[in-house]
């Protein structure tokens, strides 16, 4: 009797244990595939994600939305899978890796964001290029020299379209600057006197703890130096058109899906319409776009431009965004030759037309 009773329990204990089981599994989908609905996939999306998550072994809920680490594992998993399969330029299968890539991207900026803000200018650090607005006058260029407990020393703002001979003691201004890998930031303040500091004319002004942030970034952008060649668009032709001559050399120093950074001898001009054509994974890249800003440093006479891309073709796009996220072949060459050749052509993403005839201009000012 009493090793029959010892067995019913213990079966209703497992039978308890396995319906609590079931219950929470039941509940971690639901959750799974509500946070996935409010994360803007839809149904078969969702199946195809927990598909991959399943295959990469990890929990079937709604972390898998909140967590940029599990993320890029999935995402690792889906382009191995079709690389093995030979998907890789299937357009469903760009599409799908392409929110892969959009959620990714929300993820890691959410948490950038939180990490890197700044909200004092008792936080900016010295060497950072400002822009001085003075109402009614102009923008001036300057540059943080010295962050003092009670004040900021900036390089005297220059302007060489404005006159030099400027009284700014006690002038009210606006200074704006971009932070790095952060977002631009704006605040009032009042310039308390003219002064010299580390041998050069400078400015005393007062600090102001409330930073009006602005301009979030809406990229990732990682270093990223690499020989490229340079063009200007010719607005006749599509612009995404591989071109098949040597260009301008340049150096890109960043890279993202929006745009990217470069530099090249002389001084470049805001405004250009411009694109770059360089490799990634042995896949020459054609990415157009316009000049935002240019760094100028006369002694070196080069440029450093800031360009912001057209929209770019989704297998361009992911192609860049597998760099970004550091998710390319493991044997991705070093270096490849600039000129785009027959060979290269045959493994190219998809770009457009490659129909233009061969030219070459140059894109920068003496």
């Amino acid at each position: 009797m009493i090793p029959f009773f010892f067995f019913a329990v213990v079966a209703v204990l497992i039978g308890l244990y396995f319906t609590r089981a079931n219950q929470e599994t039941t509940k971690d989908k639901v959750q799974f595939f509500k946070k996935g609905k409010e994360a803007g996939f839809n149904i078969r999306d969702l199946e195809q994600l927990k598909q991959l998550a399943s295959d990469c072994k990890l929990k079937v809920s709604a972390s898998v939305f909140t967590s940029h680490k599990l993320f890029v594992l999935i995402i690792r998993n889906m382009i191995n899978a079709v690389r093995v399969s030979g998907e890789i330029n299937d357009p469903s299968a760009q599409d799908f890796l392409s929110k892969l890539f959009d959620h990714c991207k929300k993820l890691e900026i959410q948490a950038n964001d939180n990490k890197s803000r700044i909200t004092t200018s008792r936080q900016i650090v010295e060497g950072q290029a400002l822009k001085v607005l003075v109402p009614n006058i102009g923008v001036y260029q300057s540059e943080l020299v010295k962050n003092f407990g009670n004040y900021l020393t900036i390089s005297r703002p220059v302007n060489s379209k404005l006159a030099a001979s400027m009284q700014w003691t006690s002038l009210r201004i606006s200074i704006y600057f971009w932070r790095e890998d952060d977002a631009g930031y704006v605040f009032d303040t009042e310039v308390i006197d003219e002064v010299f500091s580390k041998g050069i004319s400078a400015l005393k002004v007062e600090h102001n703890d409330s930073l009006f942030r602005t301009q979030k970034r809406k990229s990732l952008r990682i270093k990223f130096k690499k020989m490229a060649f340079l063009y200007m668009v010719d607005e006749i032709s599509n612009p995404h058109t591989l071109e098949r001559s040597a260009g301008l050399r340049c150096m890109l120093d960043d890279i993202s899906d929006t745009g990217c950074a470069f530099k090249v001898n002389g001084q470049a001009v805001v405004g250009l319409r411009l694109k770059v054509q360089f490799s990634l994974n042995r896949i020459p890249v054609c990415m157009p776009g316009t000049v935002r800003a240019v760094e100028y440093n006369r002694e070196a006479n080069n440029s450093l431009v800031r360009m912001e891309s057209d929209t770019l073709p989704i297998g361009v796009r992911n192609l860049i965004l597998c760099e970004v996220f550091d998710l390319q072949p493991e044997e991705d060459e070093e270096e490849l030759p600039f000129r785009v050749n027959e060979d290269e052509n045959n493994t190219t993403a998809p770009q457009g037309d490659n129909n233009v005839p061969d030219k070459y201009q140059e894109v920068t000012n003496a």
